[in-house]
């Protein structure tokens, strides 16, 4: 995907504005490098002193050390630079993350009882469940190679942050559940229904 100077300015308003939202409600925030053109087809990533191969990371090498900070001081990280949007797991926040089928299928059965559940994806078709933090993977999930729960010392990448080849997008908005995560079990036992479940809806953009 082409970023170009304008695209870039144009995102850093918005990944900002993204940013002290979720920092104000207390979901833990970090600036993350960006996409900064291709070297013989490989990605690069800037933000850091020189070019990273691999991103998004944090930008700050002490990240761990600044999780907690508050929004006022979150803005001042986004006043130069399209940084990525990254959420520090395991405080507060965790993210189950699976491919797009299985996803698909475990949203449809939250919805089938009335539990929204805010879900990032990502374009290389990763779809991130948050949940409360504090539990691990259980049953069948945990010997899964398409499941992994985000937890204490992880990060993931949150909408709007740009990809190589595309934008991590909400499939369904934090506000849709006014903010209230739910327990982790709760999306795990969706998922373990949903291994058992073949395809058969889509789940609409919300």
């Amino acid at each position: 995907m082409d970023w170009s100077d304008s695209w870039r300015g144009a995102f850093r308003i918005e990944l900002r504005a993204e940013a002290v939202s979720l920092a104000y409600r207390g979901w833990p925030v970090l600036p993350g490098t960006y996409p900064a053109g291709s070297e013989q087809g490989v990605t690069q990533w800037a933000g850091r002193s020189g070019l990273e191969l691999h991103g998004p990371i944090p930008v700050h090498r002490d990240w761990v050390d600044r999780v907690g900070t508050r929004s006022d001081q979150v803005a001042t990280w986004w006043a130069g630079r399209s940084y990525s949007l990254l959420l520090a797991t395991g405080h507060a926040v965790d993210a189950i993350e699976v491919g797009t089928d299985l996803g698909r299928r475990a949203a449809v059965a939250l919805r089938a009882i009335s539990v929204p559940v805010p879900i990032a994806a990502t374009p290389s078709g990763r779809w991130m469940f948050m949940v409360k933090s504090g539990s691990k993977l259980v049953g069948e999930l945990a010997n899964n190679s398409d499941v992994h729960l985000y937890g204490q010392g992880e990060y993931i990448p949150l909408p709007p942050t740009p990809m190589a080849h595309g934008v991590v997008h909400w499939r369904v908005k934090p506000s849709i559940c006014g903010w209230n995560l739910p327990d982790a079990h709760v999306v795990q036992d969706a998922l373990a229904e949903a291994l058992h479940t073949p395809a058969r809806f889509q789940l609409e953009t919300v």
